[in-house]
């Protein structure tokens, strides 16, 4: 709604600069609403549980569309980097020239298991619409990116710790004889 009044107010000034400059007279020509391509598709973003859950399929194609040093210094693991400023030729290689380049198979338009990342999300919605823009019609991106992934992953590491921990905390206060456990580091550890 807002891109389309913005548009009217850009088509009204210029009918005033081009028809005398005074804003009481205006042309006979009547403003027109301007729209703008939605994607493709309504489901574009990929939460951190569906990539979780896509993993164990091998068709699917992760890309990482950060700088290469960004990729180097940590990743989704099953990505391919094809930074942003690559991404558009890299799509119009040939499958041959793609795999080559970069090592895997070369997304096709029709696939629909492809999925951009980046940081937090703004190049891979970028990347996006390039894919888009190409034909791509069906790619996704994980909105939360490499930073979302990194705590979502630490989180998953620490719940079985807490599970443990409460678990040797309930054993250590119960009187059964001979079952005495500490809390020892992040688990727990029979004690002698």
């Amino acid at each position: 709604m807002l891109l389309v009044l913005c548009a009217l107010s850009v088509v009204v000034v210029a009918e005033e600069t081009h028809c005398g400059g005074t804003p009481d007279r205006l042309c006979d020509v009547k403003p027109e609403a301007v729209y703008y391509k939605e994607p493709p598709i309504t489901d574009s973003e990929v939460s951190y549980k569906q990539l979780k859950t896509m993993f164990p399929s091998s068709s699917i194609q992760l890309f990482d569309v950060r700088n290469p040093d960004e990729f180097e210094a940590g990743h989704i693991p099953g990505s391919t980097n094809v930074p942003l400023g690559e991404l558009q030729k890299a799509l119009r290689l040939s499958s041959d020239q793609f795999k080559q380049r970069f090592g895997v198979r070369a997304p096709h338009k029709e696939d629909s298991s492809i999925v951009v990342y980046c940081q937090r999300g703004r190049r891979s919605a970028t990347a996006l619409d390039i894919m888009w823009a190409l034909g791509f019609s069906r790619a996704r991106h994980y909105a939360g990116g490499y930073s979302d992934w990194v705590q979502r992953e630490e989180q998953q590491l620490a719940e079985p710790c807490h599970s443990i921990t409460s678990l040797c905390r309930d054993v250590t206060r119960s009187s059964q004889p001979g079952l005495q456990k500490n809390l020892e580091g992040d688990g727990c550890v029979e004690s002698k």
